[in-house]
């Protein structure tokens, strides 16, 4: 062992290596779990990988790695891969069947169900996990080769809200930022975000950051990020809208906004300042927990500061509110004028590593492309892009996930297709989402392990490749696109999925219709093509090549700003100009009534539990990181739950003694954790165990559909 720890300086790794790692050539791909985007080297022998460090160069990361993209490499090799395609015979168990099998059993089960029950009997959830022109095949072979009007993503667990208050906002889906804001604030407010733990890249961009800024953290816990924060606002959860209206009323009343840019900028001023003359500090102090005098001790720090960046995360988007929340921070940003200058945005940090690709190809939500399916010219004009008859193209959007579900609890969806997600573990009331699971006639799962919750339910698996073992693009939270990079061989019969959708349209009939898609990059050159003229347009990129080359390329790269052979800038923001998407080019300055909490605790169920990120290794429902032996060592294996060390008093209960967790829904058995990090009356679990989900309500936001993960009432009680 002494001689395989042996370092070599200069070599593939900067010598970082053992020897059993050495290796012949290198190649940078972007990182596949979260949407942060950074570059790995990966070192390869014989053209395949055999390890990897961080790249040096690449823009995002700056040769810095989180535990998850260490052991990127490791999770390919579990058991636990599915490697064949598995029916479940009349038993409930599985066996392996042949590709032909499969595919011919997925085409006549669906066909099937579409002919009884009709077209829209069918549906899809998908990822954004899969690289965008995965997303692109997959939306268009269903919707339009199909005929498949419902389906969406998981992304609507994560992004839905954000997306949906930038489009109302700035009339386009867009976060403003580049990373190398970090570096340039001298004042960072983060809104229920913790990213020393769910983004720890750009916390280590945060300390770079040379100008002394002031952290404001405004969160109901004491997570590490509040700990390092200069002002922490620990309000009680779901009362941050109120707060944000209070933070701007008192920038008005102190005259510490921008009105050169209010004036010349954005849309709806005085009817903000209408509606925030009643969320004065001292009126919203009792509904926050938060002095009066920290509120306006926060409101005169971003008013005074030069760059103030504003950043937010599940912690506002997983909200039955949370639309207007995000509003509430865009709209400081805009009465501020912090936007489109260095180190200023109101910024949505995205979950997965390809959430925005979701957001602009899945053909969800939004007609390929961020078209409109409602709009005829929109339509004629993505149908002349991909070649097909714009009557393929449905008039309408699909359902919402939630919709989806509701669909099946009707009867009306029959048939699902599931892709690179987990809804077994993952989406809210987790009881009854299995439940309606196990109604349906015909449940497809394809992904690249056989052992998901949601896997355990389905009557086909379809195996299929991971990261690292195919090709694509994905798209990060700064809009940059990176390469993914087949590096590895998949296991046994597994194929990427972009090969699994070209086999379907085959066997489906459909093949002629997607001749041109023969390979991601292919695939990609259609995207640019739909692009054209998008805010999301990318048709200045020359390719694979140049994005590998240039580090990434964010959105927009238009023909126009690639005249001449200019290379696109490493870190663009948008709005520089102070004009906006919308028709007149001005912001929308946006508000709305708050409201109350659908489930608050009471005598029965007297403690507000709220979910989201555990630790730094662990990675939404673990599908891949409980695949790694070194992560499994970095968290904690078993469920657990912070309390209070004044309930746990009143409980009887100590530090690490088993708890029985109920709400209306379920109940769970987890280790407590004892921290003054909640507040007394809270609770804390991380999403990441498969029992949460067991608790948590189904209610959602009214205009994004994300589910309120962080808002229940639970009675905790020792075992």
């Amino acid at each position: 062992m002494t001689r395989e720890l042996l370092l070599h300086p200069g070599d593939h790794g900067l010598g970082m290596t053992h020897e059993s790692m050495q290796a012949d050539a290198t190649t940078t791909a972007v990182c596949g779990y979260c949407s942060t985007g950074c570059g790995l080297r990966l070192h390869l022998r014989d053209e395949e990988a055999v390890g990897l460090t961080p790249e040096t160069s690449y823009p995002v990361n700056l040769g810095m790695a989180c535990p998850k993209g260490w052991e990127a490499l490791r999770v390919l090799d579990s058991e636990d891969r599915a490697t064949e395609p598995l029916i479940r015979g009349s038993d409930g168990k599985f066996a392996a069947v042949s590709w032909d099998h499969a595919l011919r059993l997925f085409t006549t089960r669906m066909k099937g169900i579409q002919r009884q029950h009709g077209p829209d009997s069918v549906a899809f959830l998908s990822t954004g996990q899969i690289a965008c022109e995965e997303m692109a095949f997959l939306g268009a072979l269903a919707k339009f080769g199909m005929g498949i009007k419902h389906g969406d993503g998981n992304t609507r667990q994560c992004m839905a809200t954000a997306a949906t208050a930038y489009k109302e906002s700035f009339g386009f889906d867009s976060p403003p930022f580049t990373y190398d804001d970090f570096e340039q604030s001298d004042c960072m407010v983060f809104i229920g975000a913790n990213p020393c733990i769910g983004h720890p890249i750009m916390w280590e961009r945060v300390l770079r950051n040379q100008n002394d800024p002031e952290i404001i953290v405004i969160d109901p816990r004491r997570t590490e990020s509040a700990m390092a924060a200069t002002q922490h606002l620990q309000i009680r959860p779901k009362s941050d809208l109120a707060l944000l209206y209070a933070i701007t009323n008192h920038l008005i009343a102190c005259e510490c906004v921008d009105r050169k840019f209010i004036n010349n900028h954005t849309e709806g001023f005085e009817k903000l300042c209408e509606h925030v003359s009643r969320f004065t500090p001292d009126a919203v102090a009792p509904m926050t927990g938060i002095s009066a005098d920290a509120i306006r001790q926060t409101a005169e720090t971003i008013g005074r500061r030069k760059a103030v960046s504003l950043w937010w995360t599940m912690g506002v988007n997983q909200s039955y509110e949370g639309t207007r929340t995000a509003q509430a921070i865009i709209n400081i940003a805009l009465i501020t004028g912090n936007i489109g200058r260095p180190g200023t945005g109101a910024n949505s940090i995205t979950g997965q590593c390809n959430a925005m690709g979701s957001r602009l190809w899945s053909n969800t939500t939004n007609l390929f492309g961020h078209h409109d399916f409602k709009d005829s010219a929109d339509r004629e004009k993505v149908a002349s892009s991909l070649g097909i008859d714009p009557e393929r193209i449905p008039t309408e959007p699909s359902w919402s996930y939630d919709g989806i579900m509701d669909g099946i609890r009707r009867g009306d969806i029959r048939g699902l297709w599931v892709i690179a997600t987990n809804p077994a573990h993952s989406w809210i009331h987790q009881s009854e989402a299995r439940n309606l699971l196990d109604r349906l006639d015909f449940l497809v799962v394809q992904d690249m392990y056989h052992t998901t919750e949601t896997a355990r339910h389905a009557d086909l698996i379809l195996p299929a490749a991971g990261w690292g073992e195919k090709s694509g693009t994905f798209i990060n939270s700064e809009r940059r696109y990176g390469v993914l990079k087949k590096v590895r061989r998949a296991p046994g019969k597994a194929l990427a999925d972009f090969h699994i959708f070209r086999a379907l349209a085959s066997y489906w009939g459909v093949e002629e219709m997607f001749a041109e898609w023969t390979d991601p990059e292919a695939v990609f050159r259609i995207m640019q093509r739909a692009s054209e003229d998008q805010p999301c347009d990318i048709t200045g990129i020359q390719g694979y090549e140049q994005i590998d080359r240039c580090g990434g390329v964010q959105w927009p790269w238009t023909e126009a700003d690639a005249e001449g052979d200019f290379q696109p800038e490493q870190q663009r923001r948008l709005f520089a100009d102070g004009r906006f998407y919308h028709h007149d080019g001005r912001a929308r300055l946006v508000v709305d009534d708050v409201t109350a909490m659908p489930e608050a605790p009471d005598a029965e169920y007297p403690t507000l539990l709220m979910t989201g990120r555990g630790t730094v290794s662990q990675w939404h429902t673990q599908t891949r990181t409980n695949k790694s032996p070194v992560l499994r060592k970095l968290y904690p294996n078993e469920a657990y739950i912070e309390i209070n060390p004044e309930d746990a008093a009143a409980m009887g209960v100590e530090n690490g003694d088993q708890v029985r967790a109920q709400s209306r829904r379920g109940s769970l058995l987890a280790t407590a954790m004892v921290t003054p990090t909640v507040k007394p009356g809270h609770a804390f679990m991380p999403m990441h165990y498969e029992a949460t989900n067991q608790l948590t309500l189904g209610h959602f936001d009214p205009h994004s559909r994300q589910p309120s993960y962080k808002d229940c009432a639970v009675r905790i009680e020792r075992a």
